[in-house]
């Protein structure tokens, strides 16, 4: 039968001596926990300790003391499956500072659930009718520091106006992290223009009202990435793969865009767009950055064109509507973004979203190694080429 009063169980592998914590840790026990955790330390004296509280229902503060000895024998423990309550007690008395502790995620699964968004960093699924969940291509626990920055981007940008989904729990998805956000029964523009396209005049509209409320909006100095910055590494990557003349002009068109400390989203499509009780909010926040609205329109014409011109089925794939209504979509939200019916000024204003546009493509497949296969090398020729004309009939990206 199992030992109900059971306070710890050790293990030693791999040069690693782990402990776990069973039931609650108080002032009646906290002594007899200690001295099993230290003789279990100074066994494997100088061995990395792993203090596992997955199995932990409390722990007072005389089963922090506990902590403190332990941190004061071996300075290499680590604190792994802490359960909310535990954390906030760790975090409110400073143990999170002197200690590396780890919290335990809740599990989610995403099997039998609808995508609704897919980004560079990751895919949103609807787990239930009120709640989704982003889960990040990267299964590391680096990317903890992308979920908390891309939850502080939410937070950034709804106290300076901007109506966004916030993330209220970080979860374990199989061996990734996904980051928890309510979205009652919303529905993607995506979506409204892929079963109404009645509608598509009202979604161009929204969509271009809140690319405004965003391209408008001031960001405090050094919060987020200059995107600037970005493009430039951009053409700079790219000067061993275009002529000489070309890629310098790229470089000093990128260079030249002036600094701009307005927000841009980095990633703005339909399907980061999402009706809400009639309410529109934005998502999808890991890209936002600041800098010239030009950058945002090229990543515009990628979501719509630039990524499908090829292969028509890309964009239907990715946003659920067929390139003729991309084209015709993007076409209406570029004229009324810019608040005229001119075409040539449309055009040219385009041409400078292409160019940001293809160096994003081209360097993104040749990273990719995509030059290895014949369909990869098929459009990084095709981007290529328009590209290098785009560069010989523009001169400015402003």
């Amino acid at each position: 039968m199992p030992d109900n009063n059971k306070l710890i169980e050790s293990v030693f592998e791999k040069g690693t001596l782990t402990i776990r914590l069973f039931g609650r840790i108080d002032s009646t026990n906290a002594a007899a926990a200690e001295e099993e955790i230290l003789a279990a330390a100074q066994e494997h004296a100088g061995s990395p300790v792993v203090l596992d509280m997955e199995k932990l229902a409390y722990i007072s503060s005389a089963g922090l003391r506990v902590l403190l000895h332990l941190k004061k024998l071996q300075d290499n423990t680590k604190v792994v499956q802490v359960s909310p309550e535990i954390y906030e007690i760790l975090d409110m008395t400073g143990f999170t500072q002197i200690l590396t502790v780890e919290k335990a995620w809740k599990k989610v699964s995403i099997e039998g659930c609808e995508v609704i968004g897919v980004g560079a960093k990751g895919t949103i699924y609807r787990i239930d009718q009120d709640n989704v969940v982003k889960v990040y291509n990267d299964n590391d626990e680096d990317v903890l520091e992308e979920i908390s920055k891309e939850r502080e981007n939410a937070k950034l940008a709804l106290i300076l106006g901007i109506p966004t989904a916030i993330s209220y729990d970080v979860v374990k998805v199989g061996d990734s992290y996904g980051s928890v956000f309510e979205l009652l029964d919303a529905k993607s523009f995506s979506k409204i223009i892929e079963e109404e396209p009645e509608k598509i005049d009202w979604c161009v509209k929204e969509y271009t009202d809140m690319l405004k409320k965003i391209h408008e909006t001031e960001v405090p100095e050094g919060k987020l990435t200059d995107m600037r910055d970005t493009v430039t590494g951009w053409a700079e990557f790219l000067q061993d793969y275009l002529p000489k003349e070309a890629g310098e002009k790229l470089l000093s068109l990128v260079k030249a865009v002036p600094a701009d400390n307005h927000m841009l989203h980095g990633d703005y499509h339909t399907k980061n767009l999402e009706l809400m009780n009639g309410e529109v909010l934005l998502i999808d926040m890991d890209t936002l950055a600041v800098g010239s609205p030009v950058f945002d329109l090229a990543f515009m014409f990628n979501a719509y064109q630039g990524f499908s011109e090829l292969d028509h089925e890309n964009v239907l794939r990715f946003q659920g509507f067929d390139f003729e209504t991309a084209a015709a979509f993007w076409h209406k939200v570029l004229a009324a973004y810019l608040g005229t019916e001119d075409e040539e000024v449309i055009r040219k204003t385009e041409d400078k979203a292409r160019i940001v546009g293809y160096s994003r493509l081209i360097r993104r497949a040749i990273r990719r190694k995509q030059g290895e296969t014949e369909e990869g090398r098929k459009a990084i020729d095709w981007w290529t080429s328009e590209l290098l004309e785009l560069l010989e009939r523009t001169d400015s990206l402003t």
